[in-house]
């Protein structure tokens, strides 16, 4: 299974000059790709293959004095740069025929310097390396300091080097996990749980736990609505209003690592306790249209769905995703018997079949698991998730041991 382990970066003056230069001319191959292939659709004549792309846009353009800084990076950035073009343009021919899963995906277009995110890739070809001090070598740019906040399992054979929307620099490695490895680090257990999403309560499970929500967007409204007036109130084009932009998105993603660490952990968390997990598959774009939907969107479900996916897969757990017009929240637990639809503001309700009274949450929790059918079995699950790509963003394995740093 492919992961994506991220750590901070703190280059330097010199070195955050060479990568604003490393960014532009991965911009500039990238338009230029593009745009050629542009051209090319207008005229009615055939795309140019990768090669053409890749002698006419980097080799011949280092001779000319358009494109001699070109020279001035790895030839490695450039090469990554047409390859992530040719992706961009697959992706989209995919989408087009119907064979790509997912989101229909747009046409390529041209990348621009104020884009909030910027990248490059070195692979192994361009002889990349961590430094016996724990520095990242990069080259053309140097060894850069590292923020080691976990160790790496195994040595990667390649590295992105990221800025976001706050200024901020990380190195993303991409490594291949063992899974006997991986499994032997959470062995099975007989348990299993089912999980109702909430508003009040990020999630109440099965077995009557309830885990608040934290609100990180909530609580930090009144310094975003700050920041955000401010930023307002410059000149557009200013030196200010760039810094002020820039408060602006520090504050971001302030909100925003807090709520991607309270997944992780929480995941891990239900991942090391249960051996199967079931959850209720919601339409969360759906929700997000109606009047909740700055809560829906703070609290982030489909992220921590996602989050639980490639960790159960990756511990050999099984996660179970009911349909979402399974009527949870209106059957009761006890005896089974459907006593209709509610509205929100009921939080407690006594089943008129029976006569117990139920929690809103924790009745449809439990209705989740059974719903799964891992009420009988944790490990006899027959539904486990299929193939995950590596993750985006950084992969949350705070709690156990690692190796020594693959250095």
């Amino acid at each position: 299974m492919q992961l994506r382990y991220s750590f901070r970066l703190y280059p330097n003056a010199v070195q955050r000059a060479a990568l604003a230069r490393a960014f532009g001319c991965a911009r500039v191959v990238f338009n230029d790709a593009v745009r050629a292939r542009e051209d090319a659709r207008k005229a009615g004549d055939p795309f140019p293959t990768a090669g053409e792309l890749s002698r006419t846009l980097i080799t011949q353009a280092k001779r000319t004095p358009k494109r001699a800084w070109l020279s001035e990076v790895s030839a490695v950035v450039l090469q990554q740069s047409l390859r992530d073009a040719e992706a961009s343009y697959r992706n989209f021919f995919a989408s087009l025929k119907g064979t790509r899963k997912g989101p229909r995906a747009g046409a390529p277009k041209f990348k621009s310097r104020k884009d909030t995110r910027q990248s490059v890739r070195f692979t192994a070809n361009a002889r990349w390396k961590i430094t016996d001090t724990g520095r990242l070598d990069l080259p053309k740019i140097g060894p850069v300091k590292v923020k080691w906040s976990r160790t790496l399992p195994v040595t990667p054979s390649s590295v992105t080097v990221i800025k976001d929307a706050a200024g901020r620099y990380f190195a993303s490695f991409v490594v291949d996990t063992d899974p006997v490895i991986d499994h032997a680090r959470m062995p099975e257990v007989d348990r299993s749980i089912g999980i109702d999403w909430g508003l009040t309560h990020f999630a109440v499970l099965s077995d009557g736990t309830k885990i608040d929500s934290p609100r990180f967007l909530r609580r930090a409204e009144k310094k975003l609505k700050k920041a955000q007036k401010d930023l307002c109130r410059k000149q557009k084009g200013s030196k200010n209003r760039d810094k002020a932009r820039l408060k602006v998105a520090r504050a971001h993603a302030k909100v925003a690592d807090a709520r991607r660490e309270f997944h992780h952990q929480l995941s891990t968390r239900l991942i090391s306790e249960n051996q199967g997990i079931a959850v209720e598959d919601l339409s969360v774009a759906g929700l997000a249209r109606t009047r909740l939907a700055k809560s829906i969107r703070d609290a982030g479900w489909a992220s921590f769905i996602s989050t639980l996916e490639y960790k159960a897969q990756r511990y050999g757990r099984t996660l179970v995703k009911i349909g979402r017009f399974e009527p949870t929240s209106q059957t009761c637990s006890t005896c089974g018997v459907k006593d209709g639809p509610k509205p929100l503001h009921v939080r407690e309700w006594t089943c008129r079949a029976c006569g117990t009274v139920h929690d809103r949450d924790h009745n449809a929790a439990i209705n989740v698991k059974v719903a799964a059918g891992l009420a009988v079995s944790a490990c006899g699950a027959p539904v486990r998730p299929g193939a995950i790509p590596a993750q985006r963003e950084e992969t949350g394995s705070h709690g156990f041991p690692t190796g020594k740093l693959a250095a």
